[in-house]
C-alpha cells in the first residue's frame, strides 16, 4: 500500500509533537502538515490534500466539527479522525452528520490510535461501531437521527444548487457527457466542468453517480429521457 499523508491539527505543540513522534516510527504513514487552529487547518488541507486528518475537536476560533464539515465539502476523500474528551451522543451526531470517520477519546493509548488510522485509510467508518459499543451513547444518536429524519423530510425540498446546476445535474442523469451537455445549454466545455465541480462540492460527493442518485432521492431532479 502506497504511503498515507496526514495533516495533524491541535491547539498544543507538546502534542503535535508526540503524535509526530509516534508517526515517524510508521513507514506508512507521512506527516503532510500540521496547524494549530481551524482556520489553518482548512488551509493546510487545502494545500496539502491528505488522506487523513487527526484533529481535536476543541480548536481556537473554528472547532474541529466546522473544520469537518468544510473538509468534506472540498475534500470528500479525507479520513477524519477526531479527538474529544467526552464519548457525548450529541457531538458524535454532530461528527457523524460532518463526515467524520472516528471520534476518539483524548486518552487513547498509541496501538489502538495506530489501529484506527490503518482502519479510516481503508475506508471504514469506525465511528459507526462506537454508537453499537456504547449503550448511552446509541440511544442519544437514535435519538438524534429521528429528528434529523424529520428536520430532512421539511428540507430535502430545498437545494442548495442554482438553477444552472440543477440542470446540468438532469442532464447528467440523462448520461450526457460534459460536451453534449455544453452543446446543449450552449455553454463552454469549462463552463460545463465549473459547474460540475461546484456540484460536487456543494452536495460533498466524489462523483457524478452520486451527486445523482442524492438529488434524484430528494426530489430535486427527474431523469431526462432522450427525446422528452
Amino acid at each position: 500500500m502506497s504511503v498515507t499523508s496526514i495533516v495533524l491539527v491541535h491547539a498544543h505543540a507538546l502534542f503535535r509533537e508526540g503524535l509526530r513522534h509516534h508517526l515517524s516510527t510508521e513507514p506508512e504513514f507521512r506527516i503532510a502538515g500540521e496547524a494549530s487552529n481551524g482556520q489553518q487547518a482548512i488551509q493546510i488541507v487545502d494545500y496539502t490534500d491528505p488522506d487523513l486528518v487527526l484533529m481535536e475537536i476543541d480548536l481556537p476560533g473554528v472547532n474541529g466539527l466546522e473544520v469537518s464539515r468544510v473538509i468534506k465539502r472540498t475534500h470528500p476523500h479525507v479520513g477524519i479522525l477526531l479527538f474529544s474528551s467526552a464519548m457525548d451522543g450529541q457531538q458524535v451526531v454532530k461528527a457523524i452528520r460532518a463526515g467524520v470517520a472516528a471520534y476518539l477519546p483524548r486518552n487513547i493509548e498509541w496501538r489502538n490510535l495506530l489501529a484506527m488510522l490503518n482502519d479510516v485509510r481503508n475506508g471504514s467508518y469506525p465511528i459507526n461501531d462506537l454508537v453499537i459499543s456504547l449503550p448511552d451513547v446509541a440511544s442519544q444518536v437514535l435519538a438524534a437521527f429521528r429528528q434529523m429524519v424529520v428536520d430532512e423530510e421539511v428540507e430535502s425540498i430545498f437545494s442548495p444548487l442554482s438553477l444552472r446546476e440543477l440542470k446540468v445535474l438532469e442532464l447528467m442523469a440523462a448520461g450526457q457527457t460534459n460536451k453534449e451537455i455544453a452543446l446543449g445549454l450552449d455553454v463552454s466545455n469549462q463552463t460545463v466542468k465549473n459547474h460540475v465541480s461546484s456540484i460536487l462540492r456543494k452536495l460533498a460527493v466524489n462523483d457524478r453517480t452520486q451527486a445523482v442518485v442524492y438529488a434524484m432521492r430528494r426530489g430535486w431532479i427527474k431523469v431526462v429521457l432522450p427525446g422528452d
